[in-house]
């Protein structure tokens, strides 16, 4: 499972109902998940083993590299 955290940049607080998605960027396993909504905690979560890929908040590419665990990205 992959967790991506999104907080607003200017204040480091939670980023709520943003939509979030994971492209992954591997040979066999390619492609991009549905989108999932951060919580109020700014939370979306992933059932996605670990991968090379990108995290896209709102449609925009916010982070890229290999991705597991927690991710924390700011907007």
């Amino acid at each position: 499972m992959i967790t991506v955290k999104v907080c607003y940049e200017s204040s480091g607080k939670p980023a709520k109902d943003k939509k979030v998605s994971i492209g992954v960027d591997e040979l066999f396993r390619g492609g991009v998940t549905s989108s999932e909504w951060t919580d109020s905690n700014g939370e979306a979560h992933f059932d996605v083993e670990p991968c090379q890929g990108k995290v896209f908040v709102d449609g925009s590419t916010v982070h890229k590299g290999y991705l597991k665990g927690r991710i924390v990205v700011y907007v």
